[in-house]
Parts: C-alpha cells; sequence; structure tokens
C-alpha cells in the first residue's frame, strides 16, 4: 500500500462470493492469498508470490463492506479528506459512503459526475 498524496493506494474487489473470486483472481494473476479476520467471516488480500507484497483485497459484500459499490474500487490517496471531499461535491460528485475511520486512517466512497466509483483515503 502506498501512502504517497496522490497516488492509487489501494484496490478491493466488493462483491457477495469473495471465497470463490479470491481463488480466480489467485489463479489468473498468480497471487498467493492471505485470509483477513472479519470478526466472524474472512475477507482475503491478494499477495505477489515470493515478495509477499499486498496487492489488493477480494471483499465479502457485508459487515463493514455491505455499503461498499460492487466491482473493482481504487483507493486515491489524499492530504485532507474532509477538503477533497468537499471539492468532489463542489465539481458534481457525490457521496456514496460517508467518511470513516480505519485504524488511525480515514476513507469515504464518492461517485464522480459520470458515475463512477472511487474511493479516497487519508493515511
Amino acid at each position: 500500500m502506498s501512502n504517497e498524496i496522490g497516488k492509487i493506494g489501494w484496490v478491493d474487489l466488493t462483491t457477495g462470493d469473495a471465497v470463490s473470486l479470491k481463488d480466480y483472481y489467485a489463479a489468473v494473476v498468480g497471487s498467493s492469498i492471505e485470509p483477513t479476520d472479519m470478526g466472524g467471516y474472512e475477507d482475503f488480500t491478494l499477495m505477489t508470490p515470493g515478495s509477499g507484497e499486498a496487492v489488493a483485497g477480494v471483499c465479502h459484500a457485508r459487515g463493514d463492506n455491505a455499503s461498499m459499490p460492487k466491482g473493482w474500487l481504487i483507493y486515491f490517496v489524499v492530504s485532507d479528506l474532509d477538503a477533497s471531499l468537499a471539492e468532489s461535491e463542489r465539481r458534481g460528485g457525490r457521496v456514496l459512503v460517508e467518511p470513516r475511520s480505519h485504524g488511525e486512517s480515514r476513507f469515504c466512497v464518492i461517485e464522480d459526475p459520470d458515475g463512477n466509483a472511487a474511493a479516497l483515503y487519508q493515511p
């Protein structure tokens, strides 16, 4: 995960069938899988073989992810989440998932004026 402002810091897939799709993507792209305990079920992290670098998440559309849009979602790293969110709205975007904390970081999900979803992430 990159925390450099302006970069894509993370990518998640939110789906109704994370178990099958984690195996699909692991086989198609050659990743290994690391389970992530979500308190009663597991989501998954795709890892680069050899280095063990985390590449992307494959998540169930439930629990904390129930309100997330289905599909692949990129997380743009921003320096000030509130300012970026206000700028998005000023330019015709809208909030899909209100800002929330993830450890000491914060993120939200926006939709641009053309209907495309992306997350804004402040480390």
